[in-house]
């Protein structure tokens, strides 16, 4: 915990996603910024954004979080402006960090879309935050203190959101189905050497273990017995071990080999539905079952709902006030960092080895 101080704003801070036909290559540029990947490999990675007409459909859900988060903390008595910046897509997190020296805010909250540990999950927007204090003192404006709120991957709120979810989608299975159905959480998968080194020394695999960990509180509160943690969105060097197994490889291996005839999909590592979840889930997991007749009863997200902007200011609350953390697992949750200074030496210390692609929306995430 960092000693309570006077906030003054709060910043949402996200991934970015095109907008347009012609935002596509130059924002996939800036998601494998130093990797040397030329254009025509990035208009072939496009293709997801292309067939939506360019268009990420992160940008809107995460104003709709915002306005959520607004109304919440009106309601609840904070006098506190949120702002929006991402990391590869207008509005730019640098850009945004300008209008908030400008504003006059000096100690800002940063809420960081996404629930996990790891490199891309979460090193990476303390690395966000360091740019931005950098790109402040480079253009000669006064200093901004910005503090990352803690992981929320096992909040009760989170926790109930996604459990109720996951009953709604049980209750759509036809009756025929219910007795061949099988319970998926699916997360963003990483390099497993990534994942390894994901946690602080002693404390390995910090990302697929609270992947785990809020699957397995989640079907509690569900009342779901039967379930398995897959992963998606994998892509880059073939010979790179990543974490497994693939949503799709096996949904068609229980199919064939328990006679599943239904899948009730849960997409626990997103909190909204972008593109990794639209288009991996929605389309090529939903092509691949409709080719072995598998229904596929996909939940919804926590990001809409409005418990989710209650859950954001429980957490800012605990942060002002310095009380305990909500949680409910018990693996570690990564406190908040103040400037983007990591949690602890060696935490996260390896980057996610990932090719273009890898990180569509990946806040994995997101």
């Amino acid at each position: 915990m960092t000693e309570n101080r006077e906030y003054d704003a709060v910043l949402v801070l996200s991934f970015g996603g095109p907008e347009r036909n012609e935002d596509v290559v130059p924002f996939l540029r800036n998601v494998t910024a130093g990797r040397g990947i030329p254009d025509e490999r990035l208009k072939q990675v496009g293709e997801h954004y292309f067939h939506f007409n360019g268009r990420s459909p992160l940008n809107d859900l995460n104003l709709e979080i915002i306005v959520n988060l607004k109304a919440e903390l009106l309601a609840r008595g904070f006098n506190l402006p949120v702002y929006f910046g991402n990391r590869n897509w207008h509005p730019l997190a640098n850009d945004t960090a300008e209008r908030i020296a400008a504003d006059g805010h000096r100690n800002v909250l940063v809420f960081a879309t996404s629930a996990w540990g790891g490199y891309s999950a979460c090193r990476q927007y303390d690395e966000d935050i360091q740019k931005m204090r950098e790109h402040l003192a480079a253009r000669g404006l006064p200093e901004v203190t910005f503090t990352k709120l803690r992981q929320f991957y096992d909040h009760p709120t989170f926790i109930e959101i996604m459990a109720e979810a996951v009953r709604e989608s049980f209750a759509e299975v036809p009756a025929e189905r219910r007795e061949a159905t099988r319970m998926l959480f699916t997360a963003h998968s990483v390099p497993t050497r990534a994942d390894e080194e994901s946690g602080r020394s002693g404390d390995k695999n910090l990302y697929s273990r609270q992947v785990e960990e809020s699957s397995r509180l989640i079907a509690a509160a569900a009342g779901v017995e039967k379930y398995d943690v897959v992963w998606q969105s994998r892509s880059g060097n073939p010979a790179t071990p990543w974490l497994e197994p693939d949503i799709v490889d096996h949904t068609e291996e229980i199919a064939a080999s328990e006679g599943v005839k239904s899948v009730v999909v849960c997409p626990v590592g997103f909190i909204s539905d972008h593109m990794e979840v639209i288009w991996d889930l929605d389309t090529e997991l939903q092509q691949a079952a409709d080719a072995i007749d598998v229904t596929v009863h996909r939940t919804r997200t926590a990001g809409p709902d409005k418990r989710f902007a209650r859950m954001i200011v429980d957490n800012i609350t605990e942060q002002i006030e310095g009380t305990p953390w909500a949680g409910l697992g018990e693996v570690t949750v990564s406190g908040a960092t103040v400037n983007g200074a990591a949690c602890a030496p060696g935490c996260c210390s390896q980057r996610d080895e990932v090719a273009v692609g890898a990180q569509r929306e990946n806040s994995a995430t997101q």
